[in-house]
């Protein structure tokens, strides 16, 4: 008996329930925000949340994610009428810690609820937005905050709320590895972004000051002829990632900035609102013409991204495509200043023109590149045998390497003039 009391006064729940007493009453409910390994890890973050599981609710068809998959392209080609599973978080939580309210205010900041059978970059139905509840009570308090947060999404100039509010009436809990997926990586893709629109009354993030909404950039400080803008988060994992990888060596001939904001820089223009970060989007003369959303750690994509707006066609068709210019038409083939030679997307540095000879082929040559500049792969194109050379940091297509150049190195890699951009040295 003395031992029974000595493990309640240091567990005393466990206890309670050992002893026959009912655990503490939960609730839960079923929502649609996307793509749910996001939106299981912002409904996990709210204190009073005991679990959120990923699943598949209020489809006709059985609940797993290749069947979910499979009826959406069915779907979208006209070959089925079925209605799909939206991708959806059970979120259970305890009500003597939160509210229901405070966990839909949660829900209807972490997603944008305007887009219809779609969020961001996933396009669906199974990405629709949806509240699926278990009773009357829960169905009352859905459509009250709906009510509430439009007003505030009106008055902010955005849409009208698109989210599917009904009872529950089928739910499949996901594959395990679906389940807790941004906690076992934690780099992983997030897409959920929010309309940076607060719900009235703060009521999502009880025990925290949110932070200062951040100021737009001043766009008459930026360039106008051609600007990047990484529009980043807080607490953003490929923020970081893209920072360190990317932005911590940039060289390129774009300017960049980095800005909190989720809004244009102030006189500039986006084409559609942002829904994850980071985005990176290239605007020239204050207008949106291009971003890149969701990078994951792949450079080579990113930069063959921004590539196609730096690079003419023809550069591009080297590049991109293994092209190769006509003997003696590319560039630099005289250049003989002392600078170097560098990937014209980047800004990394290939070759030292005191590497560069002249090897009567038509292209420059150089016996040896920088170190760590280039990376070279196997090429059986053409009918050929070859060696072929890459720029390390963007990936482009440089030219080849061959076995008859001069000492000290015997080697001539034989490269493209065009996708070359030449920087002298200081002062020359």
């Amino acid at each position: 008996m003395s031992v029974q009391r000595l493990f309640c006064g240091l567990v005393a729940a466990l206890c309670s329930t050992l002893a026959g007493a009912a655990p503490p009453a939960t609730e839960s409910i079923v929502l649609g925000m996307g793509c749910f390994w996001g939106a299981e890890k912002r409904m996990a973050e709210l204190p009073g949340v005991v679990d959120v599981e990923s699943g598949y609710a209020n489809g006709e068809i059985s609940g797993s994610y290749n069947a979910v998959l499979a009826l959406e392209k069915a779907i979208r080609a006209g070959q089925s009428r079925k209605r799909n599973h939206a991708e959806v978080v059970r979120v259970r939580f305890d009500p003597a810690r939160t509210s229901l309210e405070k966990v839909l205010a949660r829900f209807w900041e972490s997603h944008d609820p305007t887009q219809g059978d779609r969020q961001g970059n996933d396009v669906g139905s199974n990405y629709r937005s949806a509240i699926y509840t278990t009773s009357e009570a829960q169905q009352a308090v859905a459509l009250k905050t709906r009510d509430v947060y439009q007003k505030a999404l009106s008055a902010a100039g955005r849409g009208r709320i698109t989210t599917e509010i009904a009872p529950l009436k089928a739910y499949f809990r996901a594959e395990d590895y679906h389940q807790d997926y941004l906690v076992k990586n934690p780099d992983g893709y997030c897409g959920l972004g929010g309309t940076g629109v607060k719900y009235p009354g703060g009521e999502a993030t009880p025990t925290a000051k949110a932070p200062a909404r951040a100021r737009p950039l001043d766009g008459a400080r930026l360039n106008q002829q051609r600007q990047l803008v990484v529009f980043e988060a807080e607490d953003c994992a490929y923020c970081r990632q893209f920072k360190a990888e990317v932005l911590d060596h940039w060289k390129s001939p774009a300017p960049v900035v980095r800005t909190l904001a989720p809004e244009a820089p102030s006189g500039w223009t986006l084409e559609k609102p942002l829904f994850a970060t980071p985005t990176i989007v290239l605007f020239e003369k204050g207008r949106e013409v291009s971003r890149y959303t969701g990078y994951n750690g792949d450079q080579a994509r990113f930069w063959k991204w921004l590539g196609f707006h730096l690079l003419t066609p023809a550069q591009q068709k080297i590049a991109f495509e293994q092209g190769t210019e006509r003997p003696g038409t590319g560039s630099h083939l005289d250049e003989k200043r002392p600078g170097t030679f560098v990937d014209p997307i980047t800004g990394a540095a290939l070759f030292r023109s005191d590497t560069k000879f002249d090897s009567g082929t038509g292209w420059p040559s150089f016996f040896n590149p920088l170190p760590g500049s280039i990376t070279l792969h196997e090429d059986v194109s053409h009918g050929m045998r070859r060696v072929e050379v890459r720029s390390a940091s963007s990936g482009i297509h440089l030219g080849h390497v061959f076995d008859d150049g001069p000492p000290p190195t015997g080697k001539r890699y034989c490269i493209n003039g065009n996708v070359l951009k030449f920087v002298p040295d200081s002062g020359k």
